[in-house]
């Protein structure tokens, strides 16, 4: 305790300068251990070989923010909604710690203007935000503690920046829940990534299809095969929840193509789509 104490007192005169200022600024707290906050910006394109001869990027803080993030959230919620079961809890955490609202999140804390990276267009790869933000709660995590970790996540980015009730009302995971409605229903869903590249950036892109049954009737373009997937999910949702007419194929090859398959299937099961998923 008291090493902690005077190894802060002998950091206070730099406590004034960058970098501590503009990392006190996302953080809302002065760090002790500014080199774990300068390596959870460091992006693997800008990777700095340590003395120790080991590439120092932010992949590792990302891997432990990851998990410390997802305890947190889970610790938030089984607090918050006493009555709630497990698969509603699981739902609102994966919407939180998902991709899109991470990057989201990481933008409005202003962490996008501490990056450090090569890659030439980051307005293409904003993966790399939400993937900092991640290590940054594992570097709070290690100079911190759990404690500050938890109230960085409640306080700064739940309490200022997201409201659990809008994104308890809010759908964007569309691969999930096409799966879930496939299913309920009995009908399989797959997805096919059929296109890896580089856009002129020099940055990879991927197109997937997803097929219902045996009718592929999605397509998407991503920066990852994660958000390919999401894109031909929701193409793919929007079709079945206003073509009648394909809606109906779907059903007779489901009839055609699965024993045992309920002889009251009909295009009524397709109202889950509108009850559950929004655009």
């Amino acid at each position: 305790m008291l090493r902690r104490f005077f190894k802060r007192v002998k950091v206070l005169p730099v406590r004034r300068k960058e970098p501590y200022l503009s990392f006190s600024k996302v953080l809302g707290f002065c760090p002790d251990r500014i080199d774990l906050y300068k390596e959870a910006v460091t992006h693997r394109s800008s990777s700095i070989r340590s003395p120790k001869g080991r590439w120092v990027n932010n992949e590792r803080l990302e891997f432990l923010g990851d998990a410390i993030l997802d305890a947190i959230v889970a610790d938030i919620l089984y607090k918050r909604f006493e009555y709630k079961k497990e698969g509603f809890l699981t739902s609102i955490r994966s919407r939180i710690v998902q991709r899109e609202t991470l990057n989201k999140l990481a933008v409005e804390l202003g962490l996008d203007k501490l990056i450090v990276s090569s890659t030439r267009n980051l307005a293409h790869n904003t993966n790399i935000y939400g993937d900092a933000l991640e290590a940054i709660i594992g570097a709070i995590y290690l100079d911190q503690g759990y404690r500050v970790a938890k109230s960085f996540v409640f306080e700064t980015m739940i309490k200022q920046h997201l409201s659990i009730d809008k994104v308890m009302k809010r759908e964007v995971d569309f691969k999930s829940r096409l799966i879930e409605w496939g299913q309920k229903n009995k009908i399989d869903v797959s997805f096919n990534v059929i296109e890896s590249s580089y856009d002129e950036q020099n940055n990879p892109t991927f197109v997937s299809t997803v097929s219902v049954g045996d009718l592929e009737i999605g397509t998407g373009n991503g920066y990852s095969k994660k958000e390919s997937h999401q894109m031909a999910a929701k193409e793919a949702i929007k079709k079945m929840r206003e073509d009648k007419t394909l809606q109906g194929t779907i059903i007779e090859n489901v009839k055609k193509n699965t024993p045992n398959v309920p002889e009251d299937t009909n295009t009524q099961d397709f109202e889950d789509l509108k009850d559950e998923i929004q655009d």
